[in-house]
């Protein structure tokens, strides 16, 4: 039995609610046991990822959030930055699923994260433990 971090950046409860509720039950649907942490915004989910790393408790990681356009310039910031961060973290070889949504406005989001409609929370926890089982085949 594998054992996942879900790493959310809890910004919009209900639409976490959701994500999380998706990628709970992907991940208990393969067996394996898993743990959240909670951190304040997107930027945040990289770093969260690599302090848990330095443990070797998790055998993969699951990065959930929303992030909603805006006004302002901040928007394209978020979502690069924290997207880059996850990319740098699985090119140095974490299993990691990306399930921070990136969208125009809360209806995008609500059909991106309902468990019954696009599932992402549900699809980020797949792709951990895709990622995850890709790694130890080559390891």
């Amino acid at each position: 039995m594998a054992k996942l971090l879900i790493v959310e950046a809890r910004f919009y409860d209900h639409l976490n609610d959701l994500l999380l509720a998706g990628a709970r039950a992907a991940i208990e649907a393969e067996g394996h046991a898993h743990e959240t942490v909670t951190v304040p915004g997107a930027l945040e989910v990289p770093a969260a990822i690599a302090l848990a790393s330095e443990s070797g408790r998790f055998d993969a990681y699951v990065a959930l959030g929303v992030v909603i356009r805006g006004e302002t310039y901040h928007f394209e910031i978020v979502a690069g930055e924290s997207a880059r961060g996850i990319m740098a973290l699985t090119i140095d070889g974490l299993a990691i699923g990306n399930g921070i949504l990136t969208v125009e406005n809360e209806a995008q989001a609500l059909a991106r994260a309902r468990p019954d409609e696009k599932d992402k929370g549900g699809e980020a926890a797949k792709a951990a433990l895709a990622m995850m089982k890709l790694r130890q085949r080559f390891a």
